[in-house]
C-alpha cells in the first residue's frame, strides 16, 4: 500500500518531512516533487530500493544515477572537481541543471557509470526537496520519474499516485510540476562544459 503525503510546495510541513525521511531511513522508495519533474529517491545505500527503482523505469547497466544534494558540501565527499568547475557549479546551483563528474570511492559502485565512474549532482531550487535533504542530512538518490514508453515525464500528483500506487512506498503531493528535465551538462573529461541534454536550465548561461 503506497502511502500519500500532502506538503505545501513552498512552506513544507515539518511533522510531514520527517515521516517522508523515516521512509527513506527505512529503506523505502519514494515520488517527490522538485523543480522540474516529479522524482523517484531512495537512500545512497539501500540496494533494495535502487533495484525496485530501475525495474520500475526498466534502466539499463549503463544508466547514470545522481545524487540530489542539499548545497555543494557533498562534493568533496562524492565527487571530484577543479576550481574552474566548481565556480560554474556554485554559479548555476540551486537550479534546474544535473552536473555530470567523477565519483569518489564514497559512491556505490552501483550508482555510477560503471566504466567511467561519473556521478551526477544535483542541488535543486525546491522547498520539499530542500526540506527533506536538510532532515535527511545526506544525499538522496534520484531519477527521473519518467515511466517505460511515455513521453513525457509525470508532472500530475493525481497520475503520480495513480501509476506508482504499491510500486513505491510514498508519494508526496506537492502539487503540479514541469515536464521538462533539467538540463545534463558534463565536467567529467576535464575540458570544460558539455551539454549532454538540453532542458530546464538554459544552456547560454553555461559558457
Amino acid at each position: 500500500m503506497t502511502e500519500t503525503l500532502y506538503i505545501h510546495p513552498e512552506t513544507p510541513q515539518p511533522r510531514l518531512i520527517r515521516q517522508a525521511v523515516d521512509v527513506i531511513r527505512s529503506g523505502g522508495l519514494i515520488a517527490y516533487p522538485t523543480d522540474t519533474t516529479y522524482a523517484l529517491g531512495c537512500g545512497i545505500g539501500e540496494k533494495a530500493a535502487l533495484d525496485r527503482l530501475i525495474r520500475l523505469r526498466q534502466l539499463d547497466k549503463k544508466h547514470e544515477f545522481t545524487l540530489l544534494c542539499h548545497d555543494l558540501s557533498a562534493l568533496a565527499i562524492y565527487a571530484k572537481v577543479d576550481n574552474p568547475d566548481y565556480r560554474l557549479l556554485k554559479a548555476h546551483t540551486p537550479g534546474a541543471y544535473t552536473f555530470i563528474l567523477q565519483g569518489t570511492t564514497e559512491v556505490p559502485r552501483r550508482l555510477m557509470h560503471p566504466k567511467k565512474r561519473t556521478i551526477g549532482i544535483r542541488v535543486p531550487d525546491h522547498a520539499i526537496c530542500q526540506a527533506l535533504l536538510a532532515e535527511h542530512g545526506e544525499p538522496i538518490m534520484t531519477s527521473t520519474c519518467h515511466l517505460p514508453n511515455d513521453e513525457f515525464p509525470l508532472t500530475d500528483p493525481q497520475d503520480v499516485r495513480d501509476f506508482l500506487e504499491n510500486h513505491v512506498d510514498l508519494v508526496i503531493d506537492g502539487g503540479f510540476c514541469g515536464t521538462t528535465e533539467t538540463t545534463v551538462i558534463s565536467l567529467s573529461e576535464g575540458e570544460g562544459p558539455v551539454v549532454v541534454r538540453e532542458g530546464a536550465g538554459p544552456i547560454d548561461a553555461i559558457y
